[in-house]
């Protein structure tokens, strides 16, 4: 256009106007640093105690669970202190849960052990990587876990800058159970060396490495064997007196730290060590380690193996981060949850952490505690800071049975899962086929899968709406990948998110807690947000075999009918407009002289509006093409 004379709609259409208000500053401050998001509305007389409490509570659990979870990464036990340290720090400015306990996860520690053992072998030489040279074993594996856990920050930082959080969608229920029973499965194997008191080599797969164990078991030691058994006998117990007296008691009994206080008294006392040829945790430093560059020719080692374990670790964290968010009612952001963890492991990495992700039975203590924000999460680093510098040395006769009788006890969650397969079964069994295929997979052929899915395009369909009415097509099928989607569309769709009328009907966020803990207020579905805020949801063109596979999926209920289904959308609007007949002309007009007087005269609008004996009623129809 140069030397040209513009039309003043030539300007407007060829410029870009570049506008930076004080709302978008705020709002892009809020995205990248959601701590200011919390703490605007920080509640210090109701939540700082449960805070403080929830605290303590999770950092004596990550201390123990620190130590445990950095023998699967086979490396020494301190390294499992850093996990619970360097990342909690990073992800209280960045994350967007405000209930999770980030560090040492066990499939993670897991997935990193296998990299470590195949660079840095027990028996034999490591593999030829500059940097490594002069270095013990023991310090050869911390730099290799190191740069890994550093690679895998990168990748998640990497997807969260790209705004790929979405890939957490494809990874459905069913494949992630399977998964996580099939690593349980390892991770008991894993285990089982401590727990006997053996020295086992390490071996590529878990039925080699059964074999190694059985191949030496006469050489079990019969006080770590009998430790192991009374501490993981005792834990379970109190556990399970945990779960059924959940409300009754003020905080969960702290079983695992019991039993490691009462274990490293009698390991002292007796000298198990010398006297009984215990395995036990050994020098602690007390201190951190330098921070440390990562190694590049490591990152070209482990490219492979680094991308799953930030794809897994992701997914596991955002999958109960989003149980927690839908229950205390806040959203969390997946792309912001990989930028979050993507420091978090870039700055543990720095400093020999393990990688992070959340453990489900520490998010679990943290959130039942009390805990309300990642205030708690602080706290609990602020704990394992303390035992690192000052009191670390207490655990050093600790035996490593106890460690990995532990951990055994703690995998009960994912193994139970195998309850789910007759379940599956019978409400569907493709389901069922993926969940048996992706567990005996992952368990012989290891826990780095791939996985694929897909996604369709859905849209709003462009035709005449009865006054009241909003039909919205579904031209896909409804799967675990798109149901977050279908979700989003629908509110945009109708104009209004039904949950948070459904929140703010409640008088106060006090009285809504009592209904839920009483049962009265629960989570729904995404009809039930609508049924509940007087939206009625009517389903047309549906296949009779997916009414079918909801009946027995016991999907329907006394809010939810089989009355919603109409098999033509004329049949549907006909039905409505029964119900809800239109306003004639003179009740519209009424309406109007009504909306006129109390929403355009600013001078009326703050008295009480009348009742106009006509009630608001929309209406929102399916219709599966």
């Amino acid at each position: 256009y140069k030397g040209k004379k513009l039309s003043e709609n030539q300007e407007k259409a060829d410029c870009i106007v570049l506008i930076c208000d004080s709302k978008r500053v705020k709002n892009a401050a809020l995205s990248v640093l959601p701590i200011i998001g919390w703490m605007k509305m920080y509640r210090v007389k109701e939540w700082l105690l449960g805070d403080i409490v929830s605290g303590v509570s999770t950092g004596l659990v990550a201390i123990l669970q620190g130590l445990a979870y950095s023998l699967l990464a086979s490396l020494p036990a301190w390294y499992g202190l850093y996990a619970a340290f360097f990342p909690v720090i990073i992800y209280f400015f960045l994350g967007t849960s405000r209930h999770i306990s980030v560090g040492a996860f066990p499939v993670l520690s897991l997935m990193v052990g296998a990299v470590v053992t195949r660079l840095v072998p027990d028996k034999g030489s490591p593999v030829n990587i500059t940097g490594l040279e002069g270095l013990t074993m023991d310090e050869q594996r911390a730099i290799v876990s190191a740069s890994l856990t550093f690679l895998v920050g990168i990748f998640q930082l990497a997807m969260g800058v790209l705004q790929v959080g979405f890939i957490a969608i494809y990874l459905s229920d069913t494949l992630v159970s399977g998964f996580t029973t099939a690593a349980a499965v390892h991770i008991l194997i894993s285990q089982l060396k401590f727990v006997l008191g053996l020295t086992v080599p390490g071996f590529s797969g878990p039925l080699a490495f059964v074999y190694g164990i059985f191949s030496q078991i006469t050489s079990t030691n019969l006080y770590d064997l009998v430790t192991s058994i009374v501490v993981m006998v005792v834990v379970f117990v109190v556990k399970e007196l945990n779960d059924r007296f959940r409300s009754k008691l003020p905080v969960p009994i702290p079983i695992e730290v019991i039993m490691t206080v009462i274990a490293c008294g009698v390991s002292y006392a007796f000298n198990f060590k010398e006297n009984h040829g215990v395995d036990v945790v050994g020098k602690i430093p007390d201190g951190f380690e330098a921070p440390v560059a990562p190694n590049l020719h490591i990152f070209q080692e482990t490219a492979v193996d680094a991308f799953p374990i930030a794809i897994v670790g992701f997914a596991v964290a955002f999958a109960v981060a989003k149980v927690y968010s839908v229950k205390h009612d806040y959203v969390i952001d997946g792309n912001q949850e990989l930028i979050a963890f993507g420091a978090s492991n870039i700055f543990g990495g720095a400093f020999k952490s393990l990688a992070a992700s959340t453990a489900l039975s520490r998010s679990a203590v943290q959130e039942s505690t009390g805990g309300k924000t990642q205030i708690a999460g602080a706290l609990s680093a602020i704990i394992v800071l303390i035992v690192t510098l000052a009191i670390g040395f207490l655990l050093e006769p600790l035996p490593k049975s106890v460690l990995g009788a532990v951990v055994i006890v703690n995998l009960k969650g994912m193994l139970m899962q195998v309850r789910e397969v007759p379940y599956l079964w019978k409400k569907d069994r493709l389901d069922c086929i993926v969940w048996i295929v992706t567990c005996v997979a992952s368990i012989f052929l290891g826990l780095d899968l791939e996985w694929k899915a897909w996604k369709k395009e859905w849209k709003e369909i462009n035709i005449y709406e009865p006054e009241g009415v909003k039909i919205f097509k579904i031209p896909a099928p409804i799967f675990f990948a798109n149901i977050e989607f279908f979700r989003g569309k629908l509110v945009d769709a109708v104009g209004f998110n039904p949950l948070r009328i459904l929140r703010k009907r409640n008088k106060a966020l006090r009285k809504m807690k009592k209904l839920i803990k009483k049962g009265e207020l629960t989570v729904t579905s995404a009809l039930k947000e609508f049924i509940r805020v007087d939206v009625e949801i009517y389903i047309v063109a549906c296949d009779p075999y997916i009414i079918e596979k909801l009946k027995s999926c016991k999907f329907f209920d006394d809010e939810i009918k089989t009355s919603i289904f109409f098999l033509t959308l004329h049949d549907a609007i006909l039905h409505i407009l029964q119900l809800h007949p239109p306003l004639t002309i003179s009740e519209k007009a009424y309406s109007s002289i009504h909306d006129m007087l109390y929403n355009g005269n600013s001078s009326l609008r703050s008295r009480e509006k009348p009742v106009s004996g006509f009630a608001d009623v929309c209406n929102t129809l399916f219709t599966l093409g």
